[in-house]
């Protein structure tokens, strides 16, 4: 090919015809955010890398279509930051509650677990296959082989026996 980038000429004078409108199309598109001269250096090294792949002719698409790549995927990976940014945040607030908040808690759990431990076993089962797993009252029925009348009752009787002994539920 005689109109290869690769040759010196031949990118210089690419770059001089393009780089200036990259440049303002970048920051048109997404602003200053991203630094646009950054990601126009980037796109001509990618041209110089696949240079023997991209004829004069073809140089200008293939620098906008990497430099508008670029541009999305720092998009995509400041997205990314963000939303793990926020998690950290919110796992921050989690994981800083005053300890009084702490030790109600601990005592609440204490009282929920001496609660279900006291309700009968069929109760207890049928209503931790309800709640903590998630089963529905027909498939608890059938697991257990009795009506699903039964296990709506020893689900309500549980329930207001658990009210009973917990306040806070």
């Amino acid at each position: 090919m005689e109109n290869q980038v690769c040759k010196e000429h031949i990118f210089a004078r690419v770059h001089a015809k393009i780089a200036k409108d990259l440049h303002n199309f970048l920051f048109y598109k997404f602003g200053s955010q991203y630094n646009p001269d950054d990601i126009v250096q980037e796109a001509f090294v990618k041209l110089w890398e696949n240079c023997k792949n991209v004829p004069e002719e073809k140089a200008k698409s293939f620098l906008y279509t990497v430099g508008n790549n670029l541009a999305i995927n720092k998009t995509k990976h400041q997205k990314v930051v963000w939303s793990y940014e926020k998690s950290q945040d919110e796992k921050a607030t989690i994981d800083h509650y005053d300890p009084s908040f702490l030790l109600e808690e601990k005592e609440y759990e204490r009282k929920l677990q001496a609660a279900l431990a006291s309700l009968s076993e069929e109760k207890r089962l049928t209503f931790m296959l309800n709640k903590v797993e998630g089963k529905k009252h027909q498939e608890i029925a059938d697991m257990l082989g009795i009506s699903k009348k039964a296990v709506e009752k020893r689900i309500y009787v549980a329930l207001k026996e658990l009210r009973e002994k917990i306040d806070e539920l």
